[in-house]
């Protein structure tokens, strides 16, 4: 059953997303060869608590911390480790927060020092594909007009787009209806009301679309060890069209990078 929320309740969940968005700019400063995943989980934890709220995935189904880390050929739900990154890895950070009864969720791919172009491209798209998919949750449209979009998108680059992992509604649930696949068919799923708030979060492979998960119960990798990039938005359906709650503007202030690919997703402009 999809939850509807209020415009009261949008603001809550709009407070809870930002904290994760600006975990995530806190994190961008900290990402560099020799740092460990540990060392920015923790770092992460005490962000969130120090804002007032709780570790979104800490705990959530016996999660041991409170990010997932997946690293190059990892898709998601990596557990930190004291493992150093190395100068070209890309590190996939997904983060959660929960305040005011409600969750925030999203996620980044980020470059450790200098990637191959190859590795750059996949980033560039999968960044690209999320919007493409946010332009699609609207009034009249439904579950498979998103992942139709994304498909698209990221098959006509080559790419696998992962069958088994999809976004998901939020609220007071980390994890509510619909299911949000990144493949579909148009005119196919839920349809989409107002008030509705949605985790959209492709994650798409260099290579196949396969996958595997390993013994630790939570680690998944793609089936043939290429690299996987993951990047996510908590949405909102507000006057029958997207608006963002969540933002990566703390990221790219961090690192300096210029964009303007959030201002058609949102109704007045952000104040960082």
């Amino acid at each position: 059953m999809i939850v509807v929320k209020t415009k009261e309740e949008i603001e809550l969940m709009r407070e809870s997303a930002l904290i994760v968005s600006k975990t995530l700019g806190v994190l961008a400063k900290e990402i560099k060869p020799g740092v460990t995943t540990l060392q920015l989980d923790k770092i992460a934890e005490e962000h969130i608590r120090d804002h007032g709220a709780i570790p979104g995935f800490l705990g959530l189904y016996d999660f041991p911390n409170t990010l997932c880390m997946s690293p190059n050929q990892q898709v998601v739900h990596g557990i930190p480790n004291d493992k150093p990154l190395e100068e070209g890895d890309i590190i996939s950070i997904d983060c959660g927060a929960l305040k005011n009864d409600f969750y925030g969720d999203h996620a980044y791919t980020f470059a450790v020092g200098e990637i191959d172009a190859e590795t750059e491209k996949l980033l560039q798209v999968t960044k690209e594909s999320l919007y493409v998919g946010i332009r699609e949750f609207k009034a009249n449209n439904r579950v498979g007009d998103v992942g139709y979009a994304i498909q698209k998108y990221c098959e006509d680059h080559g790419y696998g787009v992962v069958r088994e992992l999809v976004g998901h509604g939020l609220g007071k649930k980390m994890h509510e209806d619909p299911e949000m696949p990144n493949y579909g068919k148009r005119g196919r799923g839920k349809k989409f009301v107002e008030g509705m708030v949605v985790a959209i979060e492709p994650m798409i492979n260099l290579g196949t679309h396969r996958i595997k998960q390993h013994s630790d119960g939570w680690t998944i990798t793609t089936r043939d060890n290429k690299p996987s990039a993951h990047f996510e938005h908590d949405v909102a359906l507000v006057d029958g069209k997207p608006e963002l709650l969540s933002t990566f503007a703390y990221i790219y202030d961090a690192l300096g990078i210029k964009s303007d690919e959030e201002n058609e997703f949102r109704q007045e402009a952000l104040v960082l």
